[in-house]
């Protein structure tokens, strides 16, 4: 008896750890992108996994959320344990203001080719790249550029806000049609996240708001 104890007890240590959050980590990373409106076959390129562990994460995660299918995952608006995003009633209280642009995106066919004519030509501030993404400096406001084989489409503005779950919820008051929930986009080194939420003009063209929160 003594023995089978300690057997199962090894056998549960050689196990994955458990995540006191809603979802694991992986699990999280697959939301997101989901949440971003990328198909499980761009998540698996863009996370250098299968598609089928794709399909796994997002089936794992509408079982554990008590969701009936992937467009609910897209519109849940569930936020990371540790993450420095949090809800609150200040969100709703503080006035809504919007103006400040943080970022316009715009694609191009050749991302190698656009990154040098935009950064030497004309001389703007490269911050980064990841792949088939640039982005630049414009006084302020960042420039996005995506490869893309359909290049040249309108550009998307993205309006900076404070509380990212507060303006979602009030422009949602007024009518506002949000393609999803709000969500993470990227993690940088030092921690501070970025998370968007996009929604549609009278005419449905995209925008987006967006926000940047250092970690507390």
């Amino acid at each position: 008896m003594k023995s089978r104890r300690v057997s199962k007890s090894r056998a549960r240590g050689r196990g994955r750890p458990r995540h006191d959050d809603v979802l694991t980590p992986a699990e999280w990373r697959t939301v997101q992108a989901v949440r971003h409106g990328l198909s499980n076959a761009k998540i698996a390129r863009l996370r250098g996994i299968s598609t089928d562990a794709v399909k796994y994460h997002v089936e794992n995660a509408i079982a554990k959320l008590h969701l009936d299918n992937r467009q609910a995952l897209r519109y849940w608006r569930g936020i990371p344990k540790l993450s420095a995003v949090r809800r609150g009633d200040k969100a709703m209280n503080a006035p809504l203001q919007l103006g400040v642009i943080g970022q316009i995106s715009r694609q191009v066919s050749d991302i190698k080719r656009a990154e040098e004519w935009y950064g030497k030509t004309l001389g703007l501030p490269h911050l980064y790249t990841f792949g088939k993404l640039a982005f630049f400096n414009c006084n302020g406001t960042r420039l996005y550029l995506q490869e893309s084989e359909g290049a040249g489409a309108e550009s998307v503005l993205y309006l900076k806000v404070d509380d990212i779950q507060g303006a979602y919820s009030q422009l949602q008051s007024r009518g506002v049609e949000f393609i999803g929930a709000p969500h993470m986009i990227h993690k940088h080194a030092d921690g501070t996240e970025e998370w968007m939420a996009f929604f549609k003009d009278p005419e449905a063209r995209p925008l987006a708001i967006m926000s940047q929160v250092a970690p507390h």
